[in-house]
């Protein structure tokens, strides 16, 4: 009995100087600002969690723009649950035509991200939005289909206030260097791998 009381003292004392140290940690940091955000890697789950972001931000009274660059051709469950749930607190744009291999053209490629990214800096102009989502814009980067110059300032210029989720694998070294949180997604495993496939509500 005497050691029990005597390791629960222990844990109390060290559970109070770890809450000490983490008080002071965060009563550290003042700075408030929009965030740059990056989800990038092999690893599934980098829009889903931009969009939990979202589900976040509309939760907080907040409104949400998304633009996606590639995926544009899918019906996803995000689209149907966030404007059913809030039509009036997102504005989706699916301008994309689908992934790279699907449209062979190059140049309808490009015209059709650059169209995407002019709406994307339309939003990000737009004091309404807390939070744009711009999604698989790295893919976008990746092929040249956008000036990562012209995006990079396009970013910078926006509303100190607005935070911006960028996802897509192989995001640009000057897109991680410009931005305040950068999350890769590691692929460990994968049930695609194992023959199984892309299934409603877990991929779209």
């Amino acid at each position: 009995m005497t050691e029990r009381k005597d390791d629960s003292a222990r844990h109390k004392t060290k559970m109070a100087h770890r809450k000490a140290v983490q008080d002071a940690e965060v009563a550290s940091k003042t700075i408030e600002k929009g965030l740059l955000m990056v989800h990038t890697g092999t690893g599934k789950g980098k829009s889903t969690a931009a969009f939990g972001l979202a589900l976040r931000m509309i939760g907080r009274g907040r409104k949400v723009g998304v633009v996606q660059f590639i995926k544009g051709a899918w019906s996803t469950g995000e689209k149907i649950a966030l404007e059913s749930m809030a039509p009036d607190m997102v504005e989706w744009h699916a301008l994309g035509e689908g992934f790279t291999w699907e449209t062979q053209d190059k140049e309808r490629d490009i015209a059709v991200c650059g169209r995407a990214w002019e709406t994307a800096v339309a939003m990000m102009a737009n004091p309404e939005f807390g939070l744009v989502v711009l999604d698989e814009l790295n893919i976008a980067l990746r092929y040249d289909y956008l000036s990562l110059d012209e995006v990079l300032a396009g970013l910078d210029a926006r509303p100190k206030d607005l935070h911006v989720v960028v996802t897509g694998r192989n995001a640009k070294a000057p897109l991680l260097e410009a931005a305040d949180l950068v999350t890769e997604m590691t692929l460990v495993k994968h049930h695609f791998k194992a023959g199984v496939k892309t299934q409603e509500g877990i991929e779209y």
